[in-house]
């Protein structure tokens, strides 16, 4: 939640970014996230051995079925401080491998679209495939989805260790 605040500072609402503070969301936030849908959805976290979890990347079968990709990645957060050191890289291509494997070989994430977290989906190879207005927090925002018609050259990165 803290990474949520920090992330979309300025983007979003201040009163749906003051609301993400408080431990019992972020309980339910996770009780969604694990429940429900853990048999078609995947979490990876990123522990760091004295700062505790550092980021985690969720994802499954694509939600929206108006594009083509079969994978879909829910959501990618990180610590500020840990940003540009790999560990989002690596998260990412952690599980692209398992979409690939479990959902097909194509693959979509959306974003806002003044996000500057974007270009990292970009360095990844991602490409604009399609854009759509959405309501969070009272506030009209636009998004962005990056896709990846094939992963296989995400996977071959992954397999071979370069995270």
């Amino acid at each position: 939640m803290e990474s949520w605040r920090s992330t979309y500072a300025g983007m979003l609402p201040k009163d749906m970014l003051l609301k993400l503070s408080s431990a019992d969301h972020e309980a339910r936030w996770w009780r969604h996230v694990l429940g429900r849908f853990r048999r078609r959805h995947y979490v990876y976290v990123a522990e760091h051995e004295t700062d505790g979890v550092i980021g985690f990347i969720s994802g499954g079968p694509a939600r929206e079925s108006g594009l083509d990709p079969e994978a879909e990645i829910y959501a990618l957060y990180l610590l500020d401080e840990f940003q540009g050191e790999g560990v989002g890289r690596a998260l990412f291509l952690r599980l692209a491998n398992r979409l690939n494997r479990e959902c097909g070989p194509s693959l979509v994430v959306w974003v806002l679209s003044e996000n500057p977290s974007r270009y990292f989906y970009e360095a990844m190879g991602g490409r604009r495939i399609g854009r759509r207005s959405e309501r969070m927090g009272g506030a009209e925002v636009q998004e962005t989805a990056y896709g990846w018609a094939d992963m296989a050259e995400l996977v071959a990165v992954g397999r071979s260790g370069q995270e």
